[in-house]
C-alpha cells in the first residue's frame, strides 16, 4: 500500500470516529444517561450509578454478624443455611429510589450492577462458596407478562457474573398470581403466598446448593413459600440473598 493509500485510510478512520463520537454526544442530549440513585448525569465511565450513590449505598453489613436480622426471619420457619440482605429499604432513602426504578422503570441494569457489588462482597466474606445454582423468585406469567421482566432475575444475573453458578429461571414457577404484598398487613402475608410456587424438573436440584434471590424480603413469607418448595424437591443447601431488607 503506498503512502497516499494509508493517509486516505487513517482520514477515513479519523472521520468514522468523529461521527459516532458526535452521535453518542446527540443520543446523550436526547436520552441522557442518570444516575439511578440521585438522578445525577452519568460520566462516560459511570454506568447504572454514579460513584458517589456506589459509596453512599445504605449497606447492611449483615455478612459481619455472627447471626444477622435476615436468617433470624426464618427460624422455625424454613431450613436455611445462611441468608443475608445488601441494603437497607426505608421510604425515600436511596435503596427505594433504586428498586422502584428496577421494577417499575425498566432500570434492569442497575439490579445487575447492585448484584455484582452485593456478590463480591459476599465472596470476599466467603459467604455461599459451595454454590451449585441461583434461582430467582418468580413473577407469575401474566405479571412478568405486563411488567416484561421479572426484576429479581436481574439481580441474580449480577450474583452469577461474580459467583460463575448458572441462573435457573425455569426451575421454580409461580402457579397463583396472588395479591400484591405491598399493602397488605404482615400478619396477612404469610397466608397470602401459602401454595403458590411449584418446582420443574425436581431431578434438577436433588443434591444441590441453591441460592434463592429476591429484591425485597419483610416477613419472609415469598421466599419461605418458595424455599420449601425447593427443599422439598431436594435441595441439599438452600441459601437466600436479597437486595434489600425493610
Amino acid at each position: 500500500m503506498n503512502l497516499s493509500n494509508i493517509g486516505a485510510s487513517k482520514l477515513l478512520q479519523h472521520l468514522f470516529a468523529v461521527v459516532i463520537s458526535l452521535f453518542t454526544d446527540l443520543v446523550g442530549l436526547l436520552y441522557p444517561r442518570v444516575c439511578s440513585g440521585c438522578n445525577a448525569h452519568l460520566r462516560k465511565q459511570e454506568e447504572n450509578l454514579c460513584l458517589l450513590c456506589l459509596h453512599q449505598l445504605p449497606k447492611t453489613y449483615f455478612w459481619d454478624y455472627d447471626v444477622n436480622p435476615v436468617e433470624k426471619l426464618f427460624w422455625g420457619r424454613l431450613n436455611v443455611s445462611a441468608a443475608c440482605a445488601f441494603l437497607h429499604f426505608e421510604e425515600m432513602n436511596p435503596t427505594q429510589r433504586m428498586i422502584h426504578r428496577l421494577k417499575y422503570d425498566g432500570k434492569t441494569g442497575v439490579g445487575v450492577a447492585l448484584g455484582k457489588e452485593f456478590a463480591a462482597v459476599l465472596k470476599e466474606k466467603k459467604w455461599f462458596s459451595d454454590l451449585d445454582l441461583i434461582i430467582p423468585v418468580p413473577l407469575h406469567v401474566t405479571k412478568e407478562a405486563r411488567r416484561g421482566y421479572n426484576q429479581s432475575a436481574f439481580v441474580a444475573e449480577g450474583i452469577s457474573h461474580v459467583y460463575d453458578a448458572p441462573v435457573r429461571t425455569n426451575i421454580l414457577k409461580r402457579t397463583v398470581a396472588s395479591e400484591s404484598q405491598t399493602r397488605k398487613a404482615r400478619f396477612d402475608r404469610s397466608e397470602n403466598v401459602e401454595s403458590v410456587f411449584q418446582v420443574e424438573y425436581n431431578g434438577h436440584l436433588k443434591g444441590k446448593n441453591v441460592l434463592l434471590v429476591d429484591d425485597v424480603v419483610t416477613t419472609g413469607a415469598t421466599l419461605e413459600a418458595a424455599g420449601i418448595q425447593l427443599i422439598n424437591a431436594g435441595v441439599n443447601k438452600l441459601y437466600i440473598a436479597t437486595l434489600a431488607v425493610a
